[in-house]
C-alpha cells in the first residue's frame, strides 16, 4: 500500500466516526470529555461504550501487529517518561478545555476560532518538545 493511503484511510475513519457521533446524538467526539463523562458520571453509558471501542481497537492493533515490529513511538523511551508525558497531555487538555480530537477534528470542522487557537498551541508545543528531544535536551 502506498505511503499516503494509510493516513488517508485513517483520516477518513476518524472524520466519519466524529461526524457519525455528531449526527447520531449531537455530541462532539472529544476524547477528554468522553473520558471524563464515561468514568465520572452515572449517565455516561454511550461514553463507556465509546471508550471500550477505543481500547478494543488498540488491542486489535496489537494482535495484528507483527511481533518483530514494536510501535515506533515507544522505542527507546522508559515507561516513567511515557507516563509523565501522558500526565502532561492530560493537564494540557484540562487547561485547554478539550483535546486534539475535540478541537482539532471537531472544532476546526465547525470553524471555531477557539479551537483554531488551541490547535495552534498544541502543534507549537509538540514541535518544541520534538525539537528539544531531538537536540537531546530532554534526555
Amino acid at each position: 500500500m502506498s505511503s499516503f493511503l494509510h493516513p488517508l484511510l485513517g483520516g477518513l475513519l476518524i472524520g466519519s466516526a466524529a461526524g457519525g457521533l455528531r449526527l447520531a446524538n449531537g455530541s462532539i467526539a472529544g476524547i477528554s470529555g468522553i473520558f471524563g463523562t464515561g468514568l465520572l458520571r452515572r449517565e455516561g453509558g454511550w461514553q463507556r461504550v465509546f471508550l471500550l471501542g477505543l481500547i478494543a481497537a488498540a488491542l486489535a492493533w496489537l494482535v495484528f501487529l507483527p511481533a518483530d515490529r514494536p510501535p515506533q513511538a515507544l522505542l527507546g523511551y522508559p515507561l516513567s517518561r511515557l507516563v509523565a508525558a501522558g500526565l502532561l497531555v492530560g493537564a494540557g487538555t484540562a487547561l485547554g478545555n478539550g483535546c486534539t480530537s475535540g478541537h482539532g477534528v471537531c472544532g476546526l470542522a465547525r470553524l471555531s476560532l477557539r479551537s483554531l487557537f488551541a490547535v495552534a498551541v498544541f502543534m507549537a508545543t509538540a514541535e518544541a518538545v520534538v525539537w528539544l528531544d531531538l537536540a537531546r535536551w530532554l534526555r
